[in-house]
């Protein structure tokens, strides 16, 4: 009851619209670049009043999980908040673009796009997927061009356990050639396949109709390879490329890479724009073309010119992603408050606030664990190389979308199986909410906590030590209004020392606040 009792107390403290100060800064967005430049002037043209900047607070928590998908720790979050530097922001996610957890987090994201899972129904086996994994990791962490990326993906032969790249051909569930179109034009083009004209659809797939497959003396083991000499359907089309121009292959020649050639080539818009239009979707929530994954011609970009600079941008930088990242991260626009000062929808359209999402099942479980210094249990169906992963695993770096647990599960982590956007569910349900409020394995993280235990051992202040919760949990110090509140919970009698911590705990943890990206 008391912990009922001091989550209804705190709620109104954790709500913007009850406290814009800590949500809002007083300055009014001004636009940073050509990104603004363009979302400002659209704003001007439809009349839509933009929200203000976030303020500092929201900035650090935002950039930490945004960027690396992890929160920044009390001391990162107090020192941020008490520089008084001018370009402090723009340091920041600098050096968080430099951040080993970047390529981490990112390289969750790809998996979910690439289908990157051992089981049924893409049956990568472990020694694939994390050897699949492990190469998106890497061209991640090394800023390989998206370019080459895309390229190696789609050219790869060799075997599926040693030629990392080759998965990309092995996880799909339909590998005849138009299923294989079909998952190339979703990853690379955010296309529907299933929607193109059927001459367009025919004349894709040839590009794929000499992939060929071939099992190895290993178990699990496969060799994905050129087969000019595999047969095609009767009055099959001539390879053509998406926009109707007919392919020109050689003779003996991979028509794969005739493909290949055409998708990355710097005049080709296709490309490009579908992979701005997913990062800027992944950082704000909605995609300049939403959904993020179908472009077509009666579902027009909110903001064309927008999206056509984002595009010139990455060509211009040779398909630097991180270039891409750093222009939307930098940009007012990314920067303004979760409190939207227009009609919502209207708002949300066109990016005049920033939306608030629910954290990504990985990345809660993460957060949980950071702040209370326990671990996850994650296991896997199949032991290899092991059933359960080592302690204080990461969620946001598992290599295999079938190493799991139940809180993953319950909280809209995807199965990985059609490599589509809405896979994922972040939308918070019943079942969630009472979890995080009533369940055993919440309340053990907190009960059980080695980092609150020493952090209520060596912190004897108590408003000190309700400052160093807030700081770790919220990325904040609390407002007035919130000491206040903690103060009147502990002297009315409701709870003392450790009890009153656990209950503060218990009520951050279940806030809006800590649960959604704002």
């Amino acid at each position: 009851m008391r912990k009922l009792l001091i989550l209804g107390m705190l709620a109104a403290a954790l709500t913007g619209a009850e406290k814009p100060t800590l949500f809002e800064s007083p300055d009014a967005a001004m636009p940073q670049g050509k990104i603004d430049d363009l979302v400002f002037a659209q704003w001007k043209r439809l009349s839509i009043q933009p929200a203000r900047l976030c303020s500092d607070a929201v900035f650090v928590r935002r950039a930490y999980l945004d960027t690396i998908g992890t929160l920044p720790t009390a001391e990162e979050a107090a020192s941020f908040l008490a520089d008084t530097g001018a370009s402090k922001r723009s340091a920041l996610i600098d050096r968080l673009l430099e951040r080993d957890e970047f390529a981490e987090y990112w390289a969750m994201k790809w998996s979910d796009l690439l289908r990157i899972k051992a089981e049924f129904p893409i049956n990568l086996w472990p020694n694939a997927a994390q050897a699949y994994y492990n190469w998106v990791r890497s061209a991640l962490r090394a800023n390989q061009p998206y370019d080459q990326f895309a390229r190696e993906l789609l050219t790869a032969s060799g075997s599926n356990f040693r030629v990392a790249p080759v998965n990309f051909y092995r996880a799909m569930q339909n590998k005849e050639p138009r299923g294989i179109a079909q998952t190339v034009a979703l990853t690379f083009l955010g296309s529907r396949f299933e929607k193109w004209p059927a001459d367009r659809q025919a004349g894709m797939a040839a590009f794929f109709s000499h992939v060929g497959y071939k099992e190895t003396g290993e178990w699990k083991e496969e060799i994905v390879y050129f087969d000019p000499a595999r047969k095609t359907e009767p009055n099959a089309a001539p390879p053509s490329f998406p926009d109707g121009t007919p392919a020109r292959i050689a003779a003996g020649q991979d028509p794969r890479e005739v493909f290949a050639a055409w998708l990355v080539a710097p005049g080709n818009p296709w490309f490009a724009r579908a992979i701005v239009n997913r990062i800027w979707y992944w950082l704000l929530g909605r995609g300049i073309v939403q959904e993020p994954d179908d472009f077509r011609a009666d579902n027009p970009p909110e903001n064309p010119e927008l999206l056509a600079y984002l595009t010139q941008e990455l060509v211009a930088s040779h398909y630097d992603l991180k270039q891409v990242y750093s222009l939307i991260l930098h940009s007012s626009t990314w920067q303004l408050s979760s409190i939207p000062r227009a009609e919502p929808a209207l708002a949300a359209a066109h990016f005049a606030s920033y939306p608030l999402r629910r954290l990504d099942a990985e990345v809660l479980i993460d957060a949980l664990n950071q702040v209370t210094g326990t671990s996850e249990t994650y296991t896997s169906a199949i032991p290899e190389p092991y059933t359960f992963m080592p302690d204080f695993q990461r969620a946001i770096a598992l290599p295999d979308g079938s190493i799991s647990s139940s809180f993953l599960e319950e909280f809209g982590r995807p199965p990985r199986d059609t490599g589509t956007e809405l896979e994922r569910n972040s939308h918070i349900t019943d079942s969630q909410r009472l979890h995080m409020l009533n369940s055993s394995h919440v309340q053990r993280k907190i009960q059980q906590s080695p980092r609150l235990q020493a952090m209520m051992r060596d912190i004897r202040n108590p408003q000190e030590l309700v400052k160093q919760v807030y700081l770790t949990i919220l990325s904040r110090p609390p407002s007035d209004e919130e000491w206040k509140l903690v103060a009147a919970h502990s002297q009315n009698g409701n709870a003392r020392g450790q009890a009153a911590v656990v209950d503060l705990v218990w009520a951050l943890f279940n806030s809006t606040e800590f649960l959604y990206r704002h």
